[in-house]
């Protein structure tokens, strides 16, 4: 996981978002790891942008999972939904996602509403510790990572997680192409 230090993360509760700390006390029994291996590690706040932060601390596009708040909307009802998607892809947010949340209209959600509902910093929204309600729509590609590097609430650490973790949490579902290469 390049040169991150990686500790766990429940012994870390100053480097996540509330939500996500205490998502990690009620981790499912029946998931694929404990809750004691999932990982965390301080980095520089000013480097939690994938992009940079894969460069400054050596861990690649491959590994790097980000985690995509959406808003679809069907007449006055709003459903939002995280997806989970290598760096190296984009989301189908027009296609799949918008056939999967049965909406006329998807788009990611606006930043202020997904700091507001999530409780995490934007840039450091990670799909542990999301609204109960919410779909966690997980590519394939992530759950089929051995390991991934995801947000950890906040713009100041990372998460490190087995990809099919991911496609366990409560309310998850791993999806075949929900995203797309780049380039």
């Amino acid at each position: 996981m390049g040169t991150l230090k990686l500790e766990p993360a429940q012994s870390r509760p100053d480097l996540l978002a509330a939500p996500v700390a205490k998502a990690l006390t009620v981790w499912p029994e029946d998931a694929p790891i404990d809750a004691d291996q999932v990982l965390v590690a301080p980095i520089d706040a000013g480097l939690a942008d994938t992009a940079a932060f894969c460069d400054a601390y050596d861990v690649g596009l491959d590994v790097s999972a980000n985690c995509v708040i959406v808003a679809g909307k069907r007449g006055e009802v709003v459903k939002y939904a995280a997806c989970i998607i290598l760096a190296t892809t984009r989301a189908d947010v027009n296609g799949v996602v918008r056939k999967r949340l049965d909406v006329r209209k998807c788009s990611f959600a606006p930043m202020d509403d997904a700091v507001r509902l999530t409780g995490m910093e934007y840039g450091g929204i990670t799909p542990i510790g999301l609204p109960v309600d919410w779909p966690i729509l997980v590519d394939a590609r992530v759950a089929a990572t051995p390991h991934v590097i995801v947000g950890s609430g906040v713009r100041h650490s990372k998460i490190a997680i087995a990809g099919p973790a991911l496609g366990a949490l409560p309310g998850a579902e791993v999806i075949e192409d929900l995203a797309k290469l780049i380039g």
